[in-house]
């Protein structure tokens, strides 16, 4: 008798020791797929963010190329504007050099 009650103890350790085991597994299974979601999501999260990322970088090249641009036209409008300057005084100049002139020769 000594001896079958030690094996039924014995059982019942087994047992609690199986029952902790299949929780241990159903806990871990159901952190798996908990985590295989979340994967999933990370996922596309990331491919969404590398389309924006892609999307910033293009528009960030498009806006460069229009400040190239206006650089090139502003200083192309400096340029103009530098010269007609120049035109500017040179006819001033001029009109100076007749008025000179004309005070020169009533002298």
């Amino acid at each position: 008798m000594w001896h079958n009650s030690k094996t039924v103890c014995h059982m019942a350790d087994l047992s609690i020791i199986v029952s902790e085991i299949e929780l241990k597994l159903r806990t871990l299974l159901d952190e798996k797929k908990r985590l295989a979601t979340e994967n999933k999501r990370l996922a596309e999260e990331n491919e969404a963010l590398d389309r924006e990322n892609l999307a910033l970088r293009h528009a960030a090249e498009e806006l460069q190329d229009k400040i190239n641009k206006c650089t090139i036209v502003n200083a192309l409008d400096n340029e103009k504007e530098v010269e007609e300057g120049r035109r500017l005084i040179k006819e001033l100049v001029r009109e100076i050099d007749k008025c000179v002139s004309i005070l020169n020769s009533k002298e």
